[in-house]
């Protein structure tokens, strides 16, 4: 089960349970197990299995509670974690998974104490720091929710790094005069693409050479990135050579000491290198007010069944705005929905030809307007100074965001954001993006 090998942990438990069915234990594991596999049904009998067996096991109720939680049971799941915490109130990662459920109920003042009390009673408890940070930077307390943010790569905590192992330390904000800097890559490409804004500010720190690793797909757009002296896709070869610190691109804040005030806005920070432009000049219509749309996102991201759209159609509203050409710059989950798009909503479908982000940038480029779910490409068209409007979920909204703002200090003067009402229900944030567009429409036409 630790090694994810799923398949064979069932089996190994199952075995066991055939020579013992009394072990609560086993039960709790294979729950576990089971859930991993998407069975949810049989997950959440073995959760209840595991508690009849024992009642006084309170790791049993965290699990199912967790369980219930991640299925939005949210009430019922207070009650799990309410028992759990009669049974054992010193626990910490109770606490901190209860803080959890209250900050998606958006019981933000009781999930910050829930945080806090995991705190007191274990003050290294890595997970709680990090569950904390996400809700102070939704909150912009950004001070304090960077030093907790901190935390994301301590071994107990969410992610998983063997940059720890490099036989240089970490930069944490020393001075970098004649020093040599490893920037590494982390997280989603969005991340990538949001937070190399803060390279000119380490290159005005007089460091000797700048060397950033990125994903393959980011690899030709950040090389065109002025300050940095050498681009790596991840796994490619990198020269044997000391270098004097390495960081990780969502350090940087922490390490510029960065308010609400004091975000990188210079925009744009990124541009499209000019063999893409070239490549795609022709390819782009020249009517029209030209609107590229993507309405979904990576499958791998935790929360994509609420900030995806469920299909293209949608957005259809959209098609009833006179004197707009649309473009489709889905990649991957979703391309279908452009390429089956009916006749009365025609689409210029270009995912399949978009090899990397430069292919994007270069389309982008030529666009009046990007319409997007919160994934990489919002970012990217920000980071290239193109009007973006976002479409954000009501559940679980991304904290970069911040709340209840309709612009972003990250992106500013060329993002826009629209958020759901109410959980799944998209009508208000389409019906209004229309109304926007029909007004975008109309003033360019005005001007023509």
């Amino acid at each position: 089960m630790a090694e994810g090998k799923m398949a064979s942990a069932e089996e190994v438990f199952k075995q066991i349970l055939l020579i013992d069915k009394n072990i609560p234990e086993i039960w709790t594991n294979l729950g576990i197990v089971l859930e991993s596999l998407g069975r949810k049904e049989e997950a959440e009998e073995s959760y209840n299995r595991s508690i009849i067996l024992n009642p006084g096991l309170s790791g049993s109720y965290t699990n199912l509670a967790s369980f219930l939680a991640q299925n939005k049971r949210h009430s019922e799941a207070l009650e799990v974690y309410a028992r759990a915490l009669s049974i054992d109130p010193a626990s910490a990662s109770t606490y901190s998974n209860l803080g959890v459920l209250l900050a998606c109920m958006e019981k933000e003042i009781e999930a910050e104490q829930a945080y806090r009390k995991a705190l007191v009673l274990d003050p290294g408890f890595a997970k709680a720091y990090f569950n904390l940070s996400y809700l102070l930077l939704k909150q912009g307390r950004f001070e304090e929710g960077w030093r907790c943010l901190d935390f994301r790569y301590h071994p107990k905590c969410a992610f998983e790094t063997n940059a720890h192992e490099l036989p240089f330390p970490r930069w944490q904000g020393e001075s970098l005069r004649d020093k040599s800097l490893l920037v590494l890559y982390e997280q989603g490409h969005g991340d990538e693409i949001q937070f190399c804004r803060y390279l000119p500010l380490v290159k005005a720190q007089g460091p000797r050479k700048i060397t950033l690793i990125c994903k393959p797909a980011l690899k030709s757009l950040f090389s065109e990135i002025k300050e940095v002296d050498n681009v790596y896709a991840a796994k490619e070869f990198i020269p044997e050579e000391a270098f004097d610190y390495w960081v990780f691109p969502l350090s940087f804040p922490l390490n510029f000491n960065t308010s609400i005030d004091s975000i990188p806005s210079e925009i744009p920070y990124l541009k499209t290198p000019e063999s893409y432009s070239r490549k795609w000049e022709k390819k782009i219509p020249a009517a029209g007010f030209r609107v590229a749309l993507v309405w979904k996102g990576s499958l791998e991201f935790e929360n994509d069944a609420d900030r995806s759209l469920p299909h293209l159609s949608l957005l259809y509203p959209f098609w009833s705005v006179p004197g707009i050409s649309f473009i489709s710059l889905q990649k991957g989950q979703g391309e279908e929905d452009a390429r089956q798009s009916l006749p009365d909503y025609p689409i210029l479908h270009l995912g399949d030809q978009l090899e990397n982000f430069s292919d994007t940038a270069a389309v982008i480029e030529q666009v009046d307007l990007v319409i997007s779910v919160d994934t990489a490409v919002a970012h990217l068209a920000g980071a290239l100074g193109k009007n973006c409007w976002i479409l954000l979920p009501h559940y679980k909204t991304d904290w970069r965001w911040l709340k209840a703002r309709s612009d972003s200090p990250w992106y500013p003067n060329v993002m826009r954001l629209y958020r759901q009402t109410s959980e799944g229900d998209w009508s208000n944030v389409i019906s209004n993006i229309k109304v926007d567009l029909e007004s975008e429409v109309s003033l360019r036409c005005s001007n023509c």
